[in-house]
C-alpha cells in the first residue's frame, strides 16, 4: 500500500510540475560558494541550526529553490538579496557543489525517539498525515526525481520552521499544495517530534 502511495504521488509530481534539470560544475559552484559560506559554512554543513545544512541535498532541489527565491515563490528577506544576482548556470554549480558534499551526521533525543518514527513511518491514519517515508524514503534520503529533498540529518529546528511555515501557509512553493495540506493536518507536537526524528536519521 506505501509502494502504491508513493507511486501515486510520485507520478502526480512529474506530471504536474515543471522539473528542474540541473547539469552544473560542482568545481565552478565551489568558488561561487564563497558568498553562501557566513550562513551554510564552507562545505554546506551550517554551524548554526537557523540555516539549513546545503551539504548533501540532491542538485535539483537546491536549484528550485533557489529559482524559487528569486522568482518570488518561496518568500526570505535574508535569501532574496543573495540570489537576486545569480544566473540558472551559477544555481546548477551552486547546487552541484553542495551535492558533492558530505552531510555531517545529527542526533535524535531518546524521549522523541519513538513519538517521531511513528509519524515519519507510519503518519497518523486518524487525521490523515500520510507516512513522511512515502516521499522522502525510509533513511530521509528524498526523491531527486521529484525535487523532494533529503531530510535525513537536518537540523531539526529547521524542519520544524518550515513544517509551520507550510501549515500555515507562509510557505507555498510546495507541488499541488502537498505539504501545506499535510502539515496543516499534524498537532505541535507531531511537527517537533518528527522534526527531531530527522534530525537522527543518518545521512
Amino acid at each position: 500500500m506505501k509502494r502504491l502511495l508513493m507511486a501515486a504521488m510520485l507520478g502526480m509530481a512529474m506530471s504536474t510540475t515543471s522539473m528542474v534539470m540541473a547539469a552544473g560544475n560542482a568545481a565552478a559552484g565551489k568558488g561561487k560558494s564563497a558568498m553562501c559560506a557566513a550562513c551554510h559554512s564552507t562545505d554546506g554543513n551550517s554551524l548554526s541550526d537557523a540555516f539549513p545544512k546545503l551539504a548533501g541535498q540532491h542538485e535539483g532541489y537546491i536549484v528550485k529553490q533557489l529559482m524559487d527565491f528569486k522568482n518570488g515563490d518561496r518568500q526570505n528577506a535574508l535569501m532574496a538579496p543573495m540570489v537576486a544576482n545569480l544566473s540558472e548556470e551559477d544555481m546548477a554549480d551552486l547546487g552541484a557543489y553542495y551535492a558533492s558534499q558530505k552531510t555531517a551526521p545529527g542526533a535524535v533525543s531518546e524521549e522523541l525517539l519513538a513519538a517521531g518514527e511513528q509519524i515519519y513511518r507510519g503518519g497518523n491514519q486518524e487525521t490523515g498525515v500520510p507516512a513522511c517515508m512515502a516521499c522522502h524514503g525510509p533513511n530521509g534520503s528524498g526523491v531527486p526525481a521529484a525535487n523532494w529533498p533529503k531530510l535525513s540529518a537536518q537540523y531539526s529546528s529547521y524542519v520544524e520552521t518550515q513544517l509551520h511555515a507550510f501549515a500555515k501557509g507562509d510557505r507555498a512553493n510546495d507541488s499541488n499544495s502537498m505539504m501545506r495540506d499535510i502539515a496543516s493536518k499534524m498537532s505541535e507536537a507531531e511537527i517537533k517530534a518528527v522534526s527531531a526524528y530527522v534530525f537522527g536519521l543518518k545521512p
